[in-house]
């Protein structure tokens, strides 16, 4: 089994590492749902479908619901944001070097013109 970290943000991007839990979240994402719904899609039994809900629950990723025997899951977007937030600050970071790397071409393509050549 895999050990996950104690950190939210580690929790989640290991929850949403498995393409089985991205696509349950994605069917959450339509609305709440209940577990035997969220595991017809999938060619695996309902006790793996729920181990992957456990892994989804311990990440924050989703709420439980019961009503009686009836399990109602839905989605919770706090540990999305987070998980968005992070990816924003090296988005920046990734768009900044761009940015300094499209500079320099154009610098060096200014200082030395005839190395680059469109009609060739």
């Amino acid at each position: 089994m895999v050990e996950y970290s104690s950190d939210p943000l580690d929790r989640t991007f290991a929850a949403l590492s498995d393409p089985t839990r991205r696509e349950i979240l994605a069917q959450l994402a339509r609305g709440e749902a209940c577990v035997t719904d969220l595991a017809k899609p999938h060619a695996m039994s309902l006790a793996a479908v729920s181990k992957h809900l456990g892994v989804l629950e311990k990440a924050g990723l989703i709420r439980r619901r019961r009503d009686g025997r009836i399990h109602s899951l839905a989605i919770e977007a706090g540990p999305l944001r987070q998980a968005q937030s992070w990816i924003d600050r090296y988005q920046r970071f990734w768009e900044g070097n761009l940015d300094r790397f499209e500079q320099y071409l154009e610098q060096i393509q200014s200082e030395n013109p005839q190395t680059h050549r469109d009609d060739e």
